[in-house]
């Protein structure tokens, strides 16, 4: 699985006096099992960039490629194509239904606990899968076994999504999505409105899931997050991809930072400042305050 855009741009409202183009000739690249965060100011394209990455908004120009789908408009009109390898140098082009790449590449919004709807946890995660054709029996057994993956008991199955607390009420959101058994999981701000420990829980639960060996990507203004958790970062501005690089590059590159109002983790600067004064720690090995407590306590005892 990869994914590609190539000279992407996006405008709403297009060919109206309220046209803006959220998008500006975007191309990247992100590879197979990635641990990726897309950052930036609001209003600088990142919702708008994730939602191209399950076919809810298609490009205004340009082509976005997810593993073998493809979308994009011709002559104003929607083109879904895949391309299968059928043999050596050859490729099979067809179209396909677009809630194929939906279930790949599995989108959840920003506070998604305001769309559950069902009666019970149980139908409201299995709503999902028989949307795509799965049997009672099988969308029952797809619920069992996403609630368990969100850190939720089988119990929560029979109770109304309606009762549960906030973070749970998050977490039967997530189940749903998880449900679908997408090799891709887009997640727009998942943390937010969470408290300290909501967030470790619900982190802690998307790296669970990239061990598995699905891919993450998520939108987030959380740098403790990005600094913990991530392999690479895309930055983006005014519509435009500034970076694509690791986040030990870009919390090192003090004038990127100022230039994008990115402000680089605490513990991130208390140990960068260590090393400026004489420390020999490993930047790469902080990760988080205990980490930097364990690479002082390794330097201090070489």
């Amino acid at each position: 699985m990869s994914i590609k855009l190539t000279d992407v741009s996006y405008t709403y409202s297009q060919k109206t006096p309220f046209a803006f183009e959220a998008l500006k000739h975007v191309s990247l690249n992100i590879k197979d099992h990635s641990f990726l965060a897309l950052i930036g100011e609001t209003g600088s394209g990142k919702s708008t960039l994730v939602q191209h990455l399950n076919g809810l908004l298609l490009p205004t120009s340009g082509e976005v490629q997810i593993n073998n789908y493809i979308l994009s408009i011709e002559n104003g009109k929607r083109k879904y194509i895949d391309i299968t390898k059928v043999q050596k140098k050859k490729y099979r082009k067809k179209q396909f239904d677009i809630r194929d790449l939906r279930k790949y590449a599995g989108l959840v919004f920003q506070f998604p606990e305001y769309q559950l709807f069902e009666e019970t946890v149980l139908k409201d995660i299995s709503f999902g899968p028989k949307n795509f054709g799965a049997t009672d029996e099988e969308a029952e057994k797809m619920a069992k076994e996403a609630i368990q993956l969100v850190g939720l008991d089988e119990t929560y199955l029979s109770r109304s999504p309606f009762e549960l607390s906030g973070g749970e009420k998050r977490r039967v959101a997530i189940a749903g999505i998880i449900a679908l058994n997408p090799s891709v999981l887009i997640l727009d701000e998942p943390t937010a409105g969470l408290d300290p420990q909501g967030e470790r829980e619900m982190m802690e639960l998307f790296k669970n899931i990239y061990d598995s060996g699905k891919s993450i990507i998520l939108v987030t203004h959380n740098m403790d997050i990005v600094l913990k958790y991530v392999e690479e970062v895309i930055v983006m501005k005014d519509g435009q991809l500034l970076a694509q690089t690791t986040p030990l590059k870009l919390f090192q590159d003090e004038k990127f930072l100022v230039n994008t109002a990115i402000e680089p983790p605490f513990v991130f600067k208390v140990a960068k400042e260590l090393m400026d004064n004489g420390l020999k720690i490993e930047l790469e090995s902080i990760k988080d305050i205990p980490s930097l407590v364990k690479e002082i306590k390794r330097v201090e005892h070489e």
